[in-house]
């Protein structure tokens, strides 16, 4: 079958985000004997032309669109992505009756409402590579979708009791000659590369869990160096690992740092660092490794804060933590999250002044937390009438504690006006 697949997403944040999903669906889809093109809409310029000389080109059988993100997470300055994720859709109906199938992060999170909202035919929640791969089959052969988990449709039906799979043996890598990097990004492109998925630390308004479970599941070390030597060779030498906890399991880190030493890639890359369970031997083998910045998403210097937002680190050990990384030469950019649950004026600055001791090179505040179906955090929010029942989410609803509405935001800008490596 020939698949068109489309990444919609068009929004950068803060860095020009390449499609990993859906270049790993691909690959998948490529090894199951289909035809693909990958059609990536950053910085495309006119989406109705690009869309129709692509149909035109080779006309689908099958459209995947992948939908990153459904919102930007801003409080204050809210944006809902999908209007133009609803375009894109639109303009494939006028160019093709091909069926049109959505996936991604942002779908899986709210997959009937946003399946309905963007008016394609059916969704895959979750992980997509077998799934998808498991619906060409079975649109190939006339099979019915029964036993496809994950396969949902717009009357509310999803098959399937969990969408993550068990192990990552049989999930591929992306494919760096299928990456469309835009002309004017410069030096801005960092490779997304993925080792590890699921996360077991539970946080409390946390997307993860349903996403990619609870259990951190792992790629062989030695097919990470692989795949990471293939993008060496087409010429990408900077990478940013998006896996939720690099340091997690520390045995797991420590030994592919160490392959990425003996394999002499000559790579620089970022990382997500969970701000736990970090010793020396880990920060010198990233350093060794190639590791030049880490994301250290502690959201709180108030111990009550973190465990209201059941962290499992201490201030002491994200003070060790950021230490160490300054002592190797690693870049640190630190993260807070003003507003939930029990934060009161006087945690808000008991957070300011500890990540100010830290010496940070970038700091980025949130006030407010974005509420995510089936979170502990939205149970909170029903408990306490800041969300109602029945509200599906998919329009952002942001948690901030009561008492904070008309303090925290210019408490943060005038923290901000003396604070110039600090963001929102």
């Amino acid at each position: 079958m020939n698949v068109l697949l489309i990444s919609a997403n068009t929004e950068t944040i803060t860095m020009i985000p390449l499609p990993l999903g859906l270049n790993c669906i691909a690959v998948a889809v490529r090894n199951a004997g289909h035809t693909v093109h990958l059609l990536d809409l950053m910085g495309a310029g006119d989406n109705a032309e690009k869309i129709q000389k692509t149909v035109s080109m080779v006309p689908p059988d099958l459209i995947g669109v992948s939908v990153r993100n459904v919102d930007n997470q801003r409080m204050l300055e809210p944006i809902f992505l999908l209007e133009p994720v609803r375009d894109i859709i639109a303009l494939c109906r006028e160019a093709t009756d091909t069926p049109i199938v959505v996936g991604g992060a942002g779908f899986s999170i709210f997959p009937v409402p946003v399946l309905r909202y963007l008016k394609a035919d059916m969704g895959i929640r979750g992980e997509g590579e077998l799934a998808f791969t498991a619906l060409l089959e079975a649109l190939e052969q006339g099979m019915d979708f029964s036993s496809i988990n994950g396969i949902c449709y717009p009357d509310g039906r999803v098959l399937g009791n969990s969408p993550v799979q068990p192990g990552l043996a049989h999930f591929p890598f992306p494919d760096p000659s299928l990456w469309s990097v835009p002309a004017d990004a410069g030096e801005d492109v960092w490779i997304p590369f993925q080792t590890r998925r699921g996360c077991p630390m539970k946080c409390s308004y946390c997307s993860t869990p349903t996403l990619e479970g609870t259990m951190i599941r792992m790629h062989a070390v030695e097919s990470v160096v692989l795949a990471l030597k293939r993008h060496v060779a087409a010429g990408f030498s900077n990478f940013y690992f998006v896996d939720n906890t690099f340091n997690l399991p520390p045995k797991y880190a420590k030994e592919l740092c160490r392959a990425l030493v003996s394999a002499h890639l000559g790579i620089s890359w970022r990382c997500i660092l969970y701000p736990g369970f970090v010793d020396e031997e880990v920060v010198r083998l990233m350093a060794e490794a190639g590791c030049v910045e880490i994301s250290l998403g502690f959201e709180s210097g108030s111990p009550k804060i973190l465990k209201n937002l059941n962290k499992k680190f201490s201030v002491d050990q994200v003070r060790a933590a950021s230490a160490l990384f300054k002592q190797y030469g690693i870049r640190r950019n630190g993260f807070l999250l003003l507003g939930g649950p029990g934060e009161t004026r006087e945690t808000v600055l008991e957070s300011l002044a500890f990540a100010d001791s830290l010496g940070l090179d970038m700091l980025k505040i949130t006030m407010g937390i974005r509420i995510y179906p089936e979170t502990p955090l939205a149970r909170i929010a029903l408990t306490e009438g800041q969300i109602v029942t029945g509200d599906d989410l998919l329009l952002p609803r942001f948690y901030l504690a009561r008492g904070l509405e008309e303090w925290l935001e210019p408490a943060i800008r005038g923290w901000l006006d003396v604070h110039p490596n600090c963001i929102t």
